[in-house]
């Protein structure tokens, strides 16, 4: 593969290098980027600074130290804090060009650390010329998320009055059943999820070959480890014994139980590593919960709550 130097597809400045301690920060006005690995960048929203011109969309930005070499396309004009290079091509690049080299960069993070930073080497960096762009790059659909935040209920988010909800156990509403050991040495590939005590990746550490011992539409919590971490769980699944199985004594769908391991998760300082939510323990425990005027749970609010919060379209 033929490889040149960045600088032969990119014009490689410095940003504003702006403290956001100085800033105003306003709901809505110009994406700020810091040296961060998350939400492409951005920060903060701030005020437009009167004689100072935002870096134009469409240009990346690339971080030089903290968080080295997270590489993101801007897609909206924006400022940015320091040590972060913005980068404007010199060439013609599609959006889906952009965004390969911004992929290109980026595997090249493992060559720094918190004390070798990119702001000397970064200009060397060698890059897949544009005529060795692989095929699959034209053909990814980059729009399949455009409106992702899309509300499923086109109304405004519903109102939470907990002054009038009520504490049930969690025995009354779930029947509680404990995960199964499971060995690494035991375990087989497949493709049936396991679920262990972690706190990313909703639970699922593996996939494996075994027959799975839980039922969807189901919400695992953890008791160990990652103590009161709770996820909904769409397919069958084996679990680890570190792992509650809570099955539903009512009628549940995905933004029921969405709403429901909000309210589980709130009660994480409850429990660590010292204080684990057992079985036992888990039966008795308590969270208050949204009724109707007869007292019961009313689901139907927890399901169109969730219905109504951004992003509820793609669940």
């Amino acid at each position: 593969m033929k490889q040149i130097r960045i600088t032969e597809i990119f014009d490689i400045k410095y940003g504003h290098s702006l403290e956001l301690n100085r800033l105003r920060q306003v709901p809505s006005g110009i994406n700020y980027v810091s040296r961060t690995s998350s939400n492409n960048g951005i920060s903060a929203i701030v005020a437009l600074i009167q004689g100072m011109e935002p870096m134009p969309a469409g240009t990346i930005t690339v971080s030089l130290g903290g968080s080295v070499l997270e590489t993101f396309l801007q897609p909206q004009p924006y400022y940015t804090g320091y040590h972060i290079y913005c980068l404007t091509s010199k060439i013609e690049l599609s959006t889906e060009e952009k965004l390969f080299y911004c992929v290109c960069i980026n595997a090249n993070k493992y060559r720094y650390n918190y004390g070798r930073q990119a702001n000397r080497t970064l200009k060397n960096l060698m890059l897949p010329d544009k005529m060795e762009i692989p095929d699959w790059v034209y053909k990814s659909n980059i729009h399949c998320f455009d409106n992702a935040k899309e509300p499923f209920l086109k109304k405004s988010q519903l109102p939470l009055d907990m002054s009038k909800w009520k504490w049930y156990q969690l025995q009354e509403l779930f029947d509680i059943k404990k995960g199964k050991r499971l060995t690494k040495a035991n375990m087989t590939i497949g493709d049936i999820p396991f679920i262990g005590s972690i706190d990313s990746n909703n639970g699922y550490r593996q996939l494996i070959g075994h027959e799975p011992i839980h039922e969807k539409n189901t919400i695992t919590v953890n008791y160990n480890g990652s103590v009161a971490e709770a996820f909904y769980q769409p397919e069958p699944f084996c679990a680890s014994d570190d792992v509650n199985v809570l099955y539903p004594k009512f009628n549940m769908n995905q933004y029921i139980a969405l709403f429901f391991v909000t309210l589980i998760k709130m009660e994480k300082y409850r429990f660590n590593y010292g204080r684990k939510w057992h079985v036992e323990r888990m039966k008795e425990s308590k969270i208050k919960v949204p009724v109707k005027n007869n007292n019961k749970p009313d689901y139907k609010y927890m399901e169109n709550y969730i219905k109504s919060l951004p992003f509820s379209k793609e669940i």
